[in-house]
């Protein structure tokens, strides 16, 4: 018993050490997020700032490490791919005729508040 007590606590310990994850944007944060790269706040803009910034659209909210994370945790390919091919409500291309595979990863990086992944 006194075993299971310690490592119970090891264990609240080490998570707290942790990196915290921010919490969500408020709906006002969210609407007014914007890629810094003028190119990418241009395309988000006309593409994903309809569905990403408003909630109850079932997409991910901008920023949202709590929505975005377990995706996140399938690899970028993966989110590459649900974004080019369409995956469940996500139309394909998330109906950007002009991003390219290079815009597309900015953007994903951008909403998931994983800009410092950039390589």
């Amino acid at each position: 018993m006194r075993r299971a007590l310690v490592l119970v606590a090891s264990a609240l310990i080490l998570s707290a050490c942790g990196a915290k994850t921010p919490p969500p944007p408020t709906p006002e944060q969210a609407a007014a997020l914007r890629p810094a790269d003028a190119k990418l706040a241009a395309l988000y803009e006309t593409s994903c700032h309809a569905c990403h910034a408003t909630p109850g659209t079932g997409a991910p909210l901008v920023h949202d490490r709590v929505a975005w994370d377990p995706r996140w945790k399938q690899g970028e390919a993966v989110l590459l791919d649900h974004t080019i091919q369409g995956f469940n409500a996500m139309p394909a291309t998330g109906q950007c005729v002009a991003c390219t595979p290079g815009d597309f990863q900015g953007l994903i990086r951008f909403m998931a508040g994983r800009e410092d992944s950039a390589k």
